[in-house]
């Protein structure tokens, strides 16, 4: 109505009696149909057309060229509002791949570590030799390298030779590459302790149910921290300390939960050990080779196999013949448990580096956590574990100071930016409210007959 009111105001003039209007016509056409701005320009040019007069043809001349030159400013806005259309669908479309392959990665890689744990107790039945089986999982590292050169085969445009591939990633050991000396001097002390780390969680596994030693191992994240802030120099961060405490609170609420049995607190420091070597593992990487790629992880997880299978096999070579860790024959050896257990073990570590790539690194964390539950799962219903509170109560402890340790070091700005959009939402929503209210209003009494718009 207001449109309406404004077109018949300026289109139509007021003429003398007796006197030629000759634009009443195209005044009247005007005020008969509201067009857009476009559809309102053409109408009268093809009616006035056919008066022929110079001054109105130069007069549509002129309107048809400012018609060509919006049509051409109009072109590069189409254009980019389809290029961020398209940039958003990208965008969507990669976020769902990483939320898909995240959801996968977590999958896999708590039933690994859930499958591995579950093996190794199995094999504990008839075959308790817990360094040969760490000795002989770590060798299956050496794997690591070829089944990362094989994915880059399969998906790499432009292939490189195995040697060259080899030289590139091992440049995590510096920039001269792998050398003898650095291969004693970076791979000794990270080998012996990924032995420790593996040998003691085994140890552990002996004393402890699976349920209890990976909600135990869950600790390492808290002794990561606390060794980042104590040798890193790490940015101090309150909710990571209350993370540390509960950690700490649940590994001796799980050593109550058994009145402090002598076998309960050994296989408690047996699984605590093995989470502080893990942690210590950690730090020591990031301290003295820092960050590296799938390539790089690759390589050093290799030949930390490969220095295992040079180095440390007199030892179980020594415990077999002190009688420490023997056994009959080889053919009595329990082969498809232990094989079992290394590929899950070595699957465990593939998939934890290539979650890294794929997805968001904080899901392969969760996927940890989340062996928790699946191993409780698996123990129920063997009928190996009786969860009485104090043990439940422990458990849930540890597992919610792992998920504090997930948090983003601003989590807290974070926080604060995400409520104060929630407030000025409302606020705008309320404000949207109040004036569709308005305008409801208005509308009502129009139609009640209170605003009357005149005609000329």
């Amino acid at each position: 109505m207001i449109s309406l009111r404004s077109t018949s105001r300026s289109s139509v003039t007021r003429c003398k009696p007796g006197a030629n209007c000759p634009s009443s016509h195209s005044g009247i056409s005007r005020q008969l149909s509201p067009l857009s701005v476009t559809e309102d320009s053409s109408a009268p040019i093809l009616e006035l057309q056919s008066r022929g007069s110079s001054g109105v043809c130069g007069h549509r001349v002129e309107r048809q060229n400012r018609s060509g030159d919006d049509g051409t400013q109009t072109h590069p806005e189409n254009s980019s509002q389809e290029n961020r259309i398209k940039a958003r669908c990208r965008s969507c479309t990669s976020m769902v791949l990483k939320a898909v392959w995240g959801l996968l990665i977590i999958l896999s890689v708590s039933s690994s570590w859930v499958g591995t744990t579950q093996i190794v107790k199995i094999t504990y039945k008839n075959f308790y030799c817990p360094f040969f089986m760490t000795w002989f999982s770590t060798n299956w590292n050496i794997m690591f390298f070829p089944v990362y050169y094989s994915g880059h085969l399969a998906t790499a445009q432009e292939k490189q030779s195995p040697m060259k591939k080899f030289r590139e990633c091992s440049r995590i050991f510096g920039e001269d590459g792998l050398t003898l000396k650095l291969f004693l001097k970076r791979t000794a002390p990270f080998s012996i302790l990924w032995t420790l780390t593996n040998y003691l969680y085994l140890l552990a596994l002996k004393k402890l149910t699976a349920t209890d030693v990976s909600a135990l191992f869950c600790c390492n994240k808290a002794f990561v921290f606390l060794l980042s802030w104590i040798v890193l120099k790490d940015r101090f961060m309150g909710v990571r300390i209350v993370a540390a405490i509960m950690a700490i609170t649940g590994i001796v609420m799980m050593a109550y939960a058994d009145n402090f049995h002598t076998d309960s607190i050994i296989g408690v420091a047996f699984a605590v050990g093995s989470a502080s070597t893990s942690a210590l593992y950690k730090v020591l990487f990031k301290m003295f080779l820092g960050s590296a790629n799938f390539g790089e992880a690759a390589h050093f997880v290799s030949t930390l196999g490969f220095f295992n299978l040079i180095f440390i096999s007199f030892t179980p070579v020594v415990l077999y013949f002190t009688k420490v860790e023997h056994w009959s024959s080889f053919a009595a050896l329990p082969w498809g448990y232990l094989c079992g257990m290394a590929g899950l073990w070595l699957a465990f570590n593939i998939l934890v580096n290539v979650g890294v790539v794929l997805t968001y690194p904080i899901l392969i964390s969760i996927g940890t956590v989340l062996s928790v539950p699946g191993n409780a799962a698996v123990d129920l219903l063997k009928q190996e574990v009786i969860f009485n509170v104090v043990r439940l109560a422990a458990t849930i402890i540890i597992c919610i100071g792992f998920l504090l340790m997930l948090l983003p070091e601003e989590w807290d700005e974070i926080t604060l930016r995400f409520i104060n959009s929630l407030k000025e939402k409302k606020s705008e929503e309320h404000v949207d409210d109040i004036t569709d209210s308005n305008v409801h209003l208005r509308s009502r009494s129009r139609a009640n007959g209170t605003v009357s718009i005149p005609l000329a």
